[in-house]
């Protein structure tokens, strides 16, 4: 970034350099201590949109790209003569949000604003940086609300549309959202890239711990052959310890099965159990915090307590699906209750899980396509539990992996 630029934004965010991280002088939030969050879209507009000036702009987003005022922020700037959006690109459930896990909407126009949408779900590399050329925009900018794990989709549509755009040769702005669950640490196995898929293109951890600036510049800094022309745009106010209810934001699921940050708060654990024949709870109003199965009872429940995991307890369960497996039928297994969030480790309680579910329930057993490898990055985690190891054996395989990818993720960290 030039510094006339750099300028530009810190005259106009209030906040000391530029797109960096700064005090701030925003009130606060009812209910919420210390300076009141800026989200990276916030702080473009308090700009005056100055990173967009004389740019075609494309915007790569979904239901999450809102407001503080619940607007979608396409509605916003399609309306303000200073931007010149051209196109809009959805990304897995779409650009409205319509579509359900493993679903997109294609190419379509939007009602509300007429621009063009297409769809990048499941596309990368040239075919998808000839989607950017075909939109005619100079700029791509992304915005889409993470949860902090490695096999949420969002994180990849930024990699591959990072690498798109260099193919095209356009510009890539990330405007940064918090990481709901915090940033205080990375945990859990790291992706063996012969494991690569959409649920997991580059080896960071199962619980990467970062927001998606943070994300972008490890992406251009380590692993993309051919870095895009880069900017991101940071939060003002957000510290890593915070949970997402600390930011005074409201809370748009950013996707079906995402309804509360509460499921984002186990989503890194206990979506290991797709790769099982249990359901992780689709089709419930708790998803993936119901967990369960045909002939499941009390005694999964009770394994787990016993392991006493941190910050969490385990309360049998009875629930009948809507949807996906076992739907429509009343199944057994368990509620998972967090009481203690900063102690909660999700991948270890995710272990945890599988290694009683698989004692206590007979026809414990994975799905046939091995998903679990993709979702877990490698056979590890499967192999183990299928040789009787413990929760501890299990997790403590991956510490010299994923204390070399702290280290290397450590670089790319903005906030303190």
């Amino acid at each position: 970034m030039d510094v006339s630029r750099r300028g530009l934004l810190a005259a106009g965010a209030g906040v000391a350099g530029g797109l960096g991280i700064g005090g701030g002088s925003a009130s606060a939030a009812p209910g919420v201590s210390g300076p009141r969050l800026r989200t990276g879209f916030e702080r473009l507009v308090d700009s005056g949109y100055a990173l967009l000036a004389g740019q075609k702009v494309g915007m790569v987003t979904n239901p999450t790209g809102v407001t503080r005022d619940v607007r979608h922020i396409v509605d916003v700037m399609h309306a303000d003569e200073r931007v010149d959006l051209r196109a809009v690109f959805g990304p897995e459930h779409g650009f409205r949000g319509t579509a359900q896990a493993g679903g997109s909407e294609g190419k379509t126009e939007d009602p509300a604003t007429k621009l063009p949408v297409y769809d990048t779900y499941l596309k990368s590399g040239q075919p998808l940086a000839d989607i950017f050329t075909e939109s005619g925009v100079d700029t791509i900018v992304f915005d889409i609300q993470d949860v902090g794990a490695r096999f949420y989709t969002y994180i990849w549509t930024l990699y591959d549309c990072m690498e798109a755009a260099q193919l095209a040769g356009k510009r890539f702005v990330v405007l940064d959202r918090p990481n709901p669950v915090t940033g205080r640490n990375a945990y859990g196995p790291i992706l063996d890239r012969k494991f690569a898929s959409f649920v997991g293109r580059r080896e960071i951890a199962q619980a990467h711990g970062m927001t998606v600036t943070e994300l972008a510049r490890l992406f251009n800094g380590e692993y993309l052959e051919h870095p895009v022309d880069l900017e991101t745009v940071l939060m003002s106010g957000w510290k890593r310890r915070d949970f997402y209810d600390a930011s005074g934001l409201p809370w748009v699921p950013p996707s079906p099965n995402m309804p509360t940050p509460d499921t984002a708060l186990v989503y890194s654990g206990t979506c290991m159990f797709e790769g099982t024949l249990l359901s992780e709870g689709r089709g419930t109003t708790r998803p993936f915090e119901l967990l369960g199965a045909e002939g499941i009872d009390a005694r999964w429940a009770a394994a787990a307590n016993e392991l006493a995991l941190p910050g969490v307890h385990f309360r049998e369960a009875y629930f009948a699906p809507t949807f996906s497996k076992f739907q429509g039928k009343t199944i057994g297994g368990v509620q998972i209750h967090v009481d203690d969030r900063e102690a909660f480790e999700p991948v270890r309680t995710g272990i945890g899980l599988l290694v009683t579910a698989k004692k206590s329930w007979k026809d414990f057993g994975w799905r046939p396509d091995n998903a679990i490898d993709r979702l877990t990055g490698s056979t590890r985690v499967r192999t183990m539990v299928d040789a009787g190891a413990s929760t501890d054996e299990i997790v403590g395989a991956w510490q010299e992996e994923l204390a070399a990818f702290r280290a290397v993720r450590r670089t790319y960290l903005t906030y303190k």
